[in-house]
């Protein structure tokens, strides 16, 4: 699918090596099953049910643990009117749009493919930024849909879900109920290959979303033409997350990846590296957009 957002070839570059090197993992992992099941149809199965299920239902998923609802024109004309808009300046189907009642100022995009995708914003974004503002964050998270980078992570992140079940399974389950010194090893063999395949998956899904973002403020910004009104969202939306309660906080932060900025409980700068970040320093991103902005000339 073509659309007015601008092509990143970096973006379609990291998708696909990512991609691969995750599809190395998943074969490698399926193995694992097989090995601790004993039953290569059950191990199939397993991986394959749970990977159908966050494919084709990711955006359910997300919706409900967010407590989002899809939202029709007539009970939110102004959101469907600048989504409307935005998509026939993109030139792209437009994606159903969800509305979620908490305060926690955000906006996500989820779905398996353009024609299946959701746009979903919280009800704090909403009543913090200004028209301007909201169409720039809305701008980006079409652009992840465009993109197809939606798909991507959210394959991407199956796998390390599997792997920490894994990992559950063995230390809870077959651990503890095998004495046998052999079968003992095998299990301790399968959970430590399960971690080390979980770091990779972490580190490469985390690369990813750190780039993708940063795509998309580009390719949002650029469809809008607007860079500073971006700017101004990332800048009220950073600054007020801070002001939100760390319970609720860390109830959101699963989603990270996924959000147009994360939701971070603790004081700022507590992360350990930027590596295991989801997304670029809000620094990063403003400079970005500042750079964006004299590119194309606009006007203060």
């Amino acid at each position: 699918m073509k659309t007015r957002f601008a092509p990143d070839r970096g973006l379609s570059s990291r998708m696909l090596i990512t991609s691969f090197l995750l599809g190395l993992l998943y074969v490698g992992f399926v193995a694992l099953l097989i090995a601790l099941t004993k039953s290569a149809v059950l191990a199939v199965v397993i991986a394959g049910g749970a990977l159908f299920v966050q494919y084709w239902f990711s955006d359910r998923i997300a919706l409900y643990a967010m407590h989002g609802r899809i939202v029709t024109p007539e009970e939110a004309p102004e959101l469907h009117g600048t989504i409307d808009r935005l998509c026939a300046l993109a030139d792209m189907p437009k994606p159903r749009v969800a509305i979620a009642d908490v305060d926690l100022p955000n906006a996500f995009a989820t779905g398996r493919n353009p024609k299946n995708a959701v746009v979903c914003v919280t009800t704090g974004i909403m009543r913090r930024l200004d028209q301007d503002e909201l169409e720039g964050v809305l701008s980006h998270e079409l652009s992840h849909v465009a993109h197809r980078d939606v798909a991507v992570m959210t394959i991407a992140s199956f796998l390390g879900v599997l792997a920490g079940l894994i990992t559950r399974f063995g230390l809870y389950g077959g651990l503890g109920r095998n004495r046998d010194q052999n079968t003992a090893v095998i299990v301790l063999t399968i959970i430590a290959v399960s971690i080390v395949v979980y770091a990779i998956s972490f580190l490469l899904t985390r690369a990813l979303s750190r780039y993708r973002e940063l795509a998309a403020d580009r390719a949002g910004a650029m469809l809008t033409g607007r860079p500073s009104a971006l700017a101004s969202a990332l800048t009220k939306i950073s600054g007020d997350i801070a002001r939100i309660p760390s319970r609720d906080l860390r109830q959101a932060e699963a989603f990270n990846a996924f959000f147009f900025a994360p939701a971070i409980s603790g004081k700022a700068g507590a992360s350990l590296s930027s590596l295991f970040s989801t997304h670029p320093s809000l620094e990063k991103r403003l400079d970005r957009l500042g750079v964006l902005s004299r590119e194309l000339g606009e006007q203060a």
